[in-house]
């Protein structure tokens, strides 16, 4: 017969529309049986129930959204129910909880309020409010053996802090979450970084979501520096990528930190997974257009995580494919012209090859950038072979957000893939134009503006006798100095 306790999950309370579909994702990946206590997701305490201890464990071994977890012994709306629980769990669970009150066990008690601040005086005021504790072992503050945490809740509204806490809880603590990934796996101290580059705490949500496990076969179509192949090799899966940019996967393109001039020469995706001891999980990296896919058909990936560019700090590319007519001579380096990849064209193939490429039971993990005045949810693609199991949000700017879309593999597509693909119109708008012309005036027209007062400028200073100079033409004609006098030198 299973023993079901009551936990509390402790929340950070950021990237919030993350929290649920990360916590469904980890019950889903270690098979864990839970009951709900507490209905309030938004709310950074969660109470649950879990059959025993270790299950709760688990979701602290990787959630990177967990702060901590604690063995809840009461909880209370007010101080008087708060207090009669407490008493009632130690006398009803006297042969359990017995050994944490023994002379030998150390103990620590911490004192925790949300959206409300207590001074040193008043936290010790709350701790001898349960001087009913039967403590009989010596307080140790930096190793006990025993840590409990008394928790007050005040709201979530800075501005309306209620007169009494909302909650009241008080566990045993039993463990951290792995937040302090966040900080280890910064992108401040990452080797090889790009101007895309995903920051650690969104990736590692990222591969929990894709479920990633050891032994796990991990595929980015638009690798760019790999961050989330890092977070994937970091939870044991062996990573896999792709992108166009040739430059960029050969850390020969410009570098995005303000100190750095140039590129290290040991810069490169390897190198990150090296920083984090994961290079045996390395598989490789292929400059690839992702719209003539490479692969053979008989190929699956366990899990496929991507944030395909956007066209805003990355440009959206593909291989031209039309034909000029023009013979190719092969002894001279080809470089092929490319296009724009609409983002609709880009979400069909991302659907279509996830549907050939995931096993049954894979996930897909992408994004999907729009404007907030276009959002409906029939913009979000859908494909008949695959299930959209969660849509969460992050938001950009005040106009602009991304959705984070996780799709689960249930069945293998039929030969005509191309009717699988489920597309609302409004997927067709373009995500570039919308970003920059939704401001008073366009891009465009700024630019128009801008180039219109140079001029009038140019003709103030001449009508008040002052030289012009043609900025750009005396740096265009100072490189051509520069590059003739290299070349005569090399001739001579």
């Amino acid at each position: 017969m299973k023993n079901w306790k009551k936990y509390i999950l402790w929340f950070a309370q950021e990237h919030t529309d993350f929290r649920q579909a990360e916590f469904d994702s980890l019950v889903q990946l270690f098979n864990l049986e839970y009951r709900k206590i507490s209905l309030d997701s938004l709310k950074p305490f969660w109470i649950l129930e879990f059959p025993n201890e270790d299950s709760v464990l688990k979701i602290g071994s990787r959630s990177v959204g967990v702060r901590a977890i604690f063995e809840l012994w009461s909880h209370g709306q007010d101080y008087k129910s708060f207090h009669k629980e407490l008493k009632n769990y130690i006398k009803s669970n006297a042969a359990a909880t017995n050994c944490w009150f023994k002379r030998e066990c150390s103990f620590k008690i911490t004192v925790e309020t949300y959206n409300k601040h207590l001074l040193q005086k008043e936290k010790v005021q709350k701790i001898e409010t349960m001087d009913y504790l039967p403590l009989e072992g010596n307080v140790d503050l930096k190793s006990p053996n025993v840590e409990w945490w008394y928790i007050e809740f005040w709201g979530l509204d800075p501005t309306n802090v209620p007169e009494t806490p909302e909650d009241i809880l008080f566990g045993r603590w039993l463990g951290n979450g792995q937040r302090h990934l966040i900080k280890e796996m910064s992108l401040k101290k990452r080797k090889f970084i790009g101007n895309t580059s995903m920051d650690a705490q969104l990736s590692l949500i990222m591969a929990n979501q894709a479920l990633v496990q050891p032994g796990d076969i991990v595929f980015d179509p638009f690798v760019g520096t790999g961050s989330l192949l890092v977070s994937a090799a970091k939870f044991g899966g062996y990573v896999l990528g792709a992108d166009i940019d040739f430059m960029m996967l050969h850390a020969r393109a410009r570098p995005s930190r303000i100190t750095q001039k140039v590129r290290e020469k040991d810069e490169s995706i390897r190198s990150n997974l090296q920083q984090y001891n994961c290079e045996t999980r390395y598989l490789d990296v292929v400059v690839a257009d992702f719209s003539n896919p490479l692969w053979r058909d008989t190929i699956k990936f366990d899990s496929i995580i991507t944030d395909p560019p956007y066209g805003i700090r990355e440009s959206t590319e593909k291989v031209e494919t039309k034909y000029n007519g023009k013979p190719i001579n092969k002894d001279v380096p080809h470089y092929p012209s490319t296009s724009h990849y609409s983002l609709r064209h880009l979400y069909k193939d991302l659907l279509l090859f996830a549907a050939k490429h995931l096993k049954n039971g894979g996930r897909l993990v992408c994004w999907l950038p729009f404007h907030k005045d276009d959002y409906t949810e029939k913009m979000i693609p859908l494909h008949k072979n695959l299930r959209l199991v969660s849509n969460s949000e992050q938001s950009l700017s005040g106009q602009t957000a991304r959705r984070l879309l996780t799709y689960e593999k249930h069945s293998e597509p039929d030969k005509n893939q191309d009717f699988n693909v489920i597309f609302d119109e409004s997927l067709n708008l373009d995500f570039r134009e919308r970003y920059f012309d939704n401001a008073v005036e366009s891009r465009s027209e700024r630019r128009m503006r801008k180039a219109e007062q140079r001029v009038q400028g140019r003709l103030e200073a001449l009508k008040r006798g002052k030289a012009v100079l043609n900025g750009r033409e005396n740096k265009c004609n100072l490189n051509k100095a520069r590059f003739n006098h290299l070349y005569n030198a090399e001739s001579k």
